[in-house]
């Protein structure tokens, strides 16, 4: 078990609150970051989320490790074998709801980015909808990984099943994916956000890619069917050759911590991410996303934003 140690030392140079010194805090032991499988969108953002946050605040020392997705991060937070935790809008969401299991007690640290998802296909594919893709085979993300979630909420909005109207096809590394699409073992590759890895690599490649994601008329059929996935957009440019904005829909993912990270392990976390947030975007353009505004505006409810986070919000005023 990866433990964390935290000691309060009141100090003159603590931030006040209402004339109550904010407790500096000494972290001890490494701060463990799951991840997910090598070649997704996990690892590259967590590796850069702790590169920029480690940099900023030399007490921090913050690990990734690569983890099979969001479904194993979960249980291994609570179990307090990984501190913080990259998990996916989809499983987080029937996490806290207690969608097939008993609600989770975990916490948000921060939204990440958001998710909208969609299919690539090569170029000269016949495929242009999703109705065209039934039959054929997919690769629907890692296993373990929210990819696979999302896509069974967006098609259930359809009304199509992911493992019956579909070749369904689970990949043991999420970078396979791409290599997949273009020898032809699968007619498209399921993912979801801005500068996914495996969209970059197939829209990269000598075939180049054409992306489908659901009509406006989908969009509303899904959307009354799962409320909680948003209308998103895929900004013109995110991928090589992308001249169009692409409209679909997702949600948002998230670092979670574990239920008892000490509050001001959380608040430590919350004030060095806010101070970085520009460098992070410079780092990685998917993380342009990560900052205050909207961890408030993506978090299911205010109460599952941890508290030392909220404590911080707070402060700067983006909570009232």
């Amino acid at each position: 078990m990866i433990l964390l140690g935290a000691a309060l030392l009141a100090s003159p140079a603590a931030g006040q609150t209402g004339g109550t010194a904010i407790p500096t805090t000494t972290i001890s032991q490494t701060i463990s970051l799951g991840t997910a499988t090598p070649g997704g969108g996990f690892p590259l953002y967590g590796n850069a989320f702790a590169e920029v946050m480690n940099a900023a605040d030399p007490q921090l020392s913050i690990a990734p490790r690569n983890t099979r997705g969001s479904n194993e991060n979960i249980p291994l937070l609570e179990k307090g074998e990984l501190d913080l935790a990259l998990v996916a809008g989809e499983p987080a969401y029937e996490a806290f709801a207690g969608i097939g299991r008993a609600p989770v007690r975990l916490k948000i640290l921060t939204a990440i980015y958001s998710n909208p998802g969609m299919f690539v296909v090569r170029a000269d594919s016949p495929y242009r909808t999703i109705r065209d893709l039934v039959g054929q085979p997919v690769a629907f993300g890692a296993k373990g990984s929210g990819l696979p979630i999302l896509a069974r909420y967006v098609l259930d909005g359809l009304g199509l099943k992911q493992d019956e109207d579909f070749r369904a096809v689970y990949l043991d590394r999420a970078g396979d994916g791409p290599a997949m699409v273009e020898d032809g073992r699968v007619a498209a590759l399921w993912g979801a956000g801005i500068g996914w890895p495996g969209f970059a690599a197939v829209a990269s490649s000598a075939a180049g890619a054409r992306f489908i994601a659901p009509s406006a008329e989908e969009i509303t059929r899904i959307r009354a069917r799962h409320a909680f996935l948003k209308p998103l957009t895929v900004p013109a440019g995110s991928y090589p050759k992308q001249t169009e904005p692409i409209a679909s829909l997702g949600s948002w993912s998230f670092v979670l911590t574990r239920e008892d990270l000490p509050d001001d392990v959380a608040y430590r976390l919350a004030k060095t991410l806010h101070g970085v947030e520009a460098t992070l975007c410079r780092k990685l353009a998917q993380a342009c996303e990560t900052n205050a505004a909207n961890t408030v505006a993506a978090a299911p409810k205010a109460e599952l934003i941890h508290s030392g986070v909220m404590k911080y919000l707070r402060e700067i005023g983006v909570v009232k």
